[in-house]
């Protein structure tokens, strides 16, 4: 069987979706028996674009013309294109700002500085290309990074997931945080998938996965409300990770 050809590469983000895959210590050499990574500036050098990719995953957002240019060339080259982690789908922390000067902001931090002109608003990846699956979490699970893989081997693409946080908390039979100890837990809001790994240590989801498809907004809002949170601190808390959310 022809050997799986992948690209990954890493844009504005902490690399700790790529570090996910590369903590799969056990599962690594059998993946490798398998797939060739011919772009992987974070595990391999040289990395060097060239050829036709089967797949393409890519971490982190766009905030930069060079990281703009490097998504297009993979675009262009990928059968599949995959945003891994809610940065790269969403925007993530890195766009907790947006909605103020970015001039200002850059200043701030860098000063007289040129090293981040020409920066711009950090945005999801499918505000700029067409995006075939997403893959969320910050970071994501690596179950779902490997289940990814064995996707792509298979020629698929994986399955959305359109359940929240909440279908996972039930079926570890957790306490829920939101209803029993008014909690600010935005599982009913939240996309799935991560086994509730927060909630289940009696921390209260913060919605890191983005939104859960089609959510009930306006009713959960109602709900967080009857527990005290007013409209603001909820959205407040969503745009944390997803800036996408809408009031």
């Amino acid at each position: 069987m022809k050997p799986l050809r992948l690209a990954i590469a890493g844009l504005t983000a902490c690399s700790g979706c790529q570090l996910s895959l590369l903590n799969c210590e056990q599962e690594l050499p059998q993946m490798l028996e398998r797939i060739e990574f011919h772009f992987f500036p974070m595990a391999c050098s040289p990395a060097i674009l060239e050829g036709e990719y089967d797949a393409t995953l890519v971490e982190g957002c766009l905030s930069m013309p060079h990281e703009l240019d490097l998504l297009l060339a993979l675009r262009q080259h990928s059968r599949y294109l995959i945003a891994v982690g809610t940065c790269a789908a969403w925007g993530g922390v890195a766009a907790l700002r947006n909605g103020e000067n970015r001039e200002e902001l850059r200043q701030s931090v860098y000063g007289s500085s040129t090293a981040t002109s020409g920066s711009f608003s950090p945005q999801p990846l499918h505000a700029m290309v067409a995006v075939d699956a997403f893959i969320c979490g910050c970071p994501p699970e690596k179950e779902e990074l490997l289940n990814l893989i064995g996707d792509l081997l298979r020629g698929a693409l994986p399955s959305p997931i359109s359940h929240p946080v909440c279908s996972d908390c039930q079926m570890r039979e957790n306490l829920c945080l939101l209803t029993e100890r008014s909690a600010l837990c935005l599982g009913p809001l939240t996309l799935g998938g991560c086994g509730a790994r927060c909630p289940s240590l009696e921390v209260p989801c913060e919605g890191c996965r983005g939104p859960v498809p089609e959510a009930n907004l306006s009713e959960a809002l109602e709900l967080y409300l009857q527990k005290g949170y007013d409209h603001a601190a909820v959205l407040g808390r969503l745009r944390r990770f997803c800036p996408e959310w809408k009031s």
